[in-house]
């Protein structure tokens, strides 16, 4: 996995994915409140988005046999997405309840990735990453059983959070590859010179 195609192809993926949680952010901040149908949108479309994202990761980065940690939590994220879906019907409680559930198991795996894919560089924000969610699911568990009533703007920082993670991860490996460049360019004129 530690070579400049899967280097570039996960500095990409990663600024995509970024990009994806940045603009759920700002969707989730400015109308979620507001508009309760979007809410509802966003919510069925968060983990949905993981899934779709999960997957074509899994398929470029070796195919889905060599990327278990990364199918399973596709699948996972489907579940959820359902999940969240028919627990709109039922609770705030119930929804945050489902995101608290999916935050640990989607966490535990992408921490899971992040050590298998140690080599290629960047990876220990993304175990940050699954340690941190796994860390949010617990709490949004806690706070589905609280009295206060949850909304969009509970998972809000999470999803910041993970994009933050994201960027981090994806100027980690450009600024890699650039150090590397440079690198080898030093290298090339010292042979010349020599």
């Amino acid at each position: 996995m530690a070579t400049p195609t899967a280097s570039r192809w996960l500095t990409s993926y990663y600024f995509a994915r970024a990009g994806v949680s940045a603009a759920w952010v700002a969707a989730a901040v400015t109308v979620g409140p507001t508009m309760p149908p979007v809410a509802a949108a966003l919510l069925v479309a968060y983990p949905a988005w993981d899934a779709v994202a999960n997957l074509v990761d899994a398929q470029r980065s070796g195919g889905w046999r060599a990327n278990t940690s990364q199918i399973v939590n596709a699948a996972i994220s489907v579940v959820t997405a359902v999940a969240v879906a028919v627990s709109l019907g039922m609770s705030l409680h119930a929804v945050l309840a489902v995101f608290g559930i999916w935050a640990i198991l989607a966490g535990l795996l992408q921490l899971a990735t992040g050590i298998r894919r140690w080599k290629t560089g960047a990876q220990w924000a993304m175990v940050l990453s699954g340690a941190q969610s796994a860390l949010a699911g617990v709490f949004f568990l806690t706070k589905a059983n609280g009295v206060a009533v949850p909304g969009i703007m509970d998972l809000a920082p999470y999803a910041a959070f993970g994009a933050f993670y994201f960027l981090l991860s994806a100027l980690w490996l450009t600024l890699s590859r650039y150090r590397r460049g440079v690198a080898d360019m030093r290298a090339a004129r010292s042979k010349v010179a020599a």
